[in-house]
């Protein structure tokens, strides 16, 4: 078991390989308990890799909130545990401003200019709206974000349909036999909607387990139907608070097996 509290950003990834590295004795199954509000799409790809070398499955625990994109890393697990409070988060890729100064979320960049031009096309466009528009969106910039939304949507239809989806083998309903194209498009569903501002409204909130089983059609296990495990985590948890209020750390990455093994 792994437990990785922090944001997902590449100066994260060196220190994830080095304990990974550490473990005496990789097993073939690894559980990672996460904790993040989230970070960049591309060091969610750099830690999945770092992962898929060492184990052949990984599972997440989320106990808390893994948002953003702790959410497309979650998408990259065999299973996904998530108690009753849990929430994952929309994926609406946060990137900074060429002036260094903000962070602004991609897809509702692209919406708002979007919109824009379907007033420009229809002849209603105002002129404040059109010195608004000369002044805030460059080309250069809208390519980046829609490089973004692409990858994250790429990289959840690959690893939802090579991992989680990997032994799908017959539809609920009728029993039709799921094939590899299959697979895929029920993946790509699942990353479109996530990345649907207008149907999560805020890039902060919550997606419960109930809501990505009704809304994402997506299979959670449900860590409180398991009496053992809940109680082990919620012990843990507690433990890990204690020792981040007692040490000031917000970030932290702990490896069990038999035992601790190192932060």
């Amino acid at each position: 078991m792994l437990s990785y509290c922090g944001p997902i950003d590449d100066a994260a990834v060196p220190f994830l390989r080095q304990v990974i590295e550490a473990t005496p004795k990789h097993r073939r199954r690894l559980a990672v308990q996460l904790e993040t509000t989230g970070g960049f799409i591309e060091s969610a790809e750099r830690m999945v890799n770092v992962f898929r070398h060492h184990y052949r499955t990984v599972d997440f625990l989320i106990t808390s909130y893994a948002m953003s994109a702790g959410t497309v890393l979650v998408m990259s697990g065999n299973d996904i545990y998530m108690d009753y409070a849990a929430t994952l988060g929309p994926i609406d890729p946060q990137l900074l401003r060429p002036d260094n100064r903000r962070f602004v979320p991609a897809l509702g960049y692209l919406e708002q200019f979007s919109r824009l031009i379907e007033r420009s096309a229809s002849g209603v466009l105002t002129d404040a709206e059109l010195a608004y528009l000369l002044r805030n969106f460059d080309p250069g910039e809208l390519y980046q974000y829609e490089q973004a939304r692409d990858l994250s949507v790429a990289l959840i239809e690959d690893w939802l349909a090579r991992y989680k989806f990997k032994d799908w083998r017959v539809t609920a309903g009728s029993g039709t036999r799921v094939t590899s194209a299959m697979k895929r498009a029920r993946a790509k569903d699942v990353a479109l909607k996530l990345n649907e501002t207008q149907r999560w409204h805020s890039h902060n909130r919550g997606i419960s387990m109930d809501v990505a089983r009704r809304d994402l059609k997506l299979q959670i296990i449900d860590i409180d139907d398991n009496a053992e495990l809940s109680d082990a985590l919620r012990v843990y948890n507690q433990l890990m608070l204690n020792y981040r209020m007692a040490r000031g750390h917000h970030e932290f990455i702990v490896v069990w097996e038999d035992g601790y093994h190192g932060h």
